[in-house]
């Protein structure tokens, strides 16, 4: 059996059918691909997270360093 599309072309069955199970895997493919996405997101904001607390370790260690030279430094 054929049908006609838009143009008035005949388009069989077969071929509206394979169509949509393309398009079927093909949001099968970009759901999956957006779930991975999604969860490079949230490693990324965990590194983020976890390099701005080193960062304001590493400030206070600074700070203490510079309270020791001052502190036993030269006299």
């Amino acid at each position: 059996m054929a049908t006609r599309n838009v143009t008035g072309a005949h388009v069989r069955q077969s071929m509206v059918a394979s169509g949509g199970a393309v398009k079927a895997r093909q949001l099968a493919q970009l759901n999956s691909q957006l779930a991975q996405l999604s969860s490079n997101l949230s490693d990324t904001e965990n590194l983020l997270r976890m390099t701005s607390v080193q960062a304001e370790a590493m400030r206070g260690l600074g700070s203490w360093h510079a309270y020791e030279g001052q502190v036993y430094g030269s006299k």
